[in-house]
């Protein structure tokens, strides 16, 4: 890597979709920013903002048949701006992947026998790992030459004790299938956890603290000192929290009654419980600002479903409270968490034996900073904290990169 390489180009792929960021590592600077979405179908879309030249966004809609083409397409719009994948200033192209297993538990420099164990994991991350995958082989093929790096969204959470990663079945069953919890998520609780610490004025290692990342897809984790020791998706993003679209925590014999009773097969609980339950399938919406207007319109169905989404989430208050002993803050954090005060404000009301409390004229402020919205008096600090799961991967890929 010569001296001047300090750009790294964020990629994350989904199954129709690839979200980039450019970024400058000598100053953390955003270079360019862009989404690629509908891939495959017969108008996609992408929108392109060049941030270094100070150009405004450009958007285009024209049908783009797969990855490949997506990502030929984001060189060329890079390209236009003078930030071209040619660059000798292109570092490394970080790729997030979703699903590490056990035996990614760090950033890791993409060869072909790194690829083949992301896809042995395909099995545990249907949804996930193929898009990963399309990705990270069309940006080799782009530049074959250029270090490419996975930073995992399982990595952080390799830290849980085994008592919190075992599920309570046969060992020999889950060992074979490798059925355990990976959690997700793990650059955005990685993150904000620490610049939560930072936000206290203190050091990662001497702070607990429960990052809520909730947005769409929503989890929760336990930190102590910098490390997971718990957190609250398991196999596959499902378990946990109530999502916009998915169920979270269920009895796993509710399975086995829809298929007796029912007369479903697994495919199609899958997606009943990945893509038709959560607040969706609650009250037929998944966006917050929407629930709550139909809330304060009186809508019953609505205020339902924002209660049984705050019940849960505080049951894993509570619960990674006595995990952790001692709570030096609780940070949200993702779209949700950000943006939603009446969910924050719910989600700690009641809670105040626990040390817990809101202001909430600083609760109500809207504001991109981090920041803290609990009052001085309060025992555990209440936090808002923006992730920035692109910079964290940048940031992981080029400190692998330059070692």
């Amino acid at each position: 890597m010569t001296a001047n390489a300090t750009r790294v180009l964020v990629l994350n792929s989904g199954s129709s979709s690839v979200k980039y960021q450019l970024l400058d590592m000598s100053d953390g600077a955003r270079l360019a920013v862009g989404l690629v979405e509908r891939i495959g179908e017969e108008t996609s879309r992408l929108a392109h903002t060049p941030l270094a030249t100070g150009g405004g966004k450009r958007e285009r809609e024209s049908r783009i048949a797969d990855h490949e083409e997506a990502l030929r397409a984001v060189a060329d719009e890079l390209a236009a701006d003078g930030l071209g994948l040619d660059s000798p200033e292109l570092a490394a192209i970080g790729h997030r992947v979703v699903h590490g297993g056990l035996k990614f538990t760090e950033p890791t420099v993409i060869d072909d026998e790194v690829l083949k164990e992301i896809q042995r994991l395909v099995p545990v991350a249907p949804l996930h790992n193929p898009a990963n995958i399309t990705g990270i082989k069309t940006a080799r093929a782009l530049r074959p030459d250029l270090p490419q790096v996975a930073v995992f969204d399982t990595a952080f959470h390799t830290t849980m004790p085994e008592y919190a990663a075992r599920y309570a079945i046969d060992v020999e069953t889950a060992d074979a299938h490798r059925i355990r919890r990976y959690g997700f998520h793990g650059t955005s609780h990685a993150y904000v956890s620490r610049k939560t610490a930072e936000l206290l004025g203190k050091a990662p290692e001497d702070v607990n603290v429960i990052v809520l990342h909730l947005g769409n897809g929503a989890s929760a984790s336990a930190v102590a000192g910098g490390r997971c020791v718990d957190t609250s998706m398991g196999l596959t993003p499902l378990e946990g929290l109530v999502m916009g679209t998915r169920s979270g925590d269920i009895d796993p014999a509710v399975v086995f009654h829809l298929k007796r009773v029912a007369g479903m097969d697994a495919d199609e609980i899958d997606v009943l419980l990945n893509k038709k339950s959560g607040l969706i399938g609650l009250c037929g919406d998944n966006d917050m600002r929407e629930i709550r207007r139909r809330i304060d319109e009186g809508d019953r169905q609505a205020a339902l479903a924002f209660d049984i989404y705050i019940h849960r989430l505080k049951k894993y208050i509570g619960a990674y409270s006595a995990v952790l002993g001692r709570v030096d803050a609780v940070a949200f954090t993702a779209g949700v968490g950000e943006n939603a005060a009446p969910v924050r404000e719910a989600a700690v009301k009641g809670l105040e034996e626990l040390g817990l409390a809101v202001d909430a004229d600083l609760n109500a402020v809207r504001s991109d900073e981090a920041r803290l919205i609990s009052p001085e008096y309060a025992r555990v600090a209440v936090a808002v904290v923006p992730t920035d799961e692109e910079l964290e991967i940048a940031n992981q890929t080029y400190a692998l990169v330059s070692n």
